[in-house]
């Protein structure tokens, strides 16, 4: 994120200090979903050869479900919670409707 404060300005240690944890968390986050989406990729690797739809609605109203109730417990808006999934969810289904085209070829 950029800073609004002038060239040469010093930046106080609290805020300097919070910047850099939310950077750790940021490269936390990045890893995270780096692995979750290896094994979304296996998924859709399965689902393909068992000839599986890509999408499960079922699967992922229970997900919903699960993590808006985790979002609440952190203190975290469970809408937003609910709006990451999704973003996540769609992004899976595309990688798997890309792996059981590939396979059909």
């Amino acid at each position: 994120m950029s800073d609004s404060r002038p060239a040469g300005s010093v930046v106080p240690a609290e805020l300097a200090r919070l910047r850099h944890s939310i950077d750790n968390i940021d490269a936390a986050l990045i890893h995270i979903l780096a692995e979750r989406f290896k094994a979304t990729q296996r998924v859709g690797v399965l689902k393909a050869e068992l000839g599986l739809p890509a999408s499960d609605p079922g699967r992922e109203a229970v997900q919903v479900a699960r993590l808006r109730e985790l979002a609440r417990e952190a203190d975290l808006d469970p809408v937003f919670a609910e709006k990451f999934l999704a973003f996540i969810v769609e992004e899976v289904i595309r990688h798997h409707e890309a792996i059981a085209s590939a396979r059909q070829r």
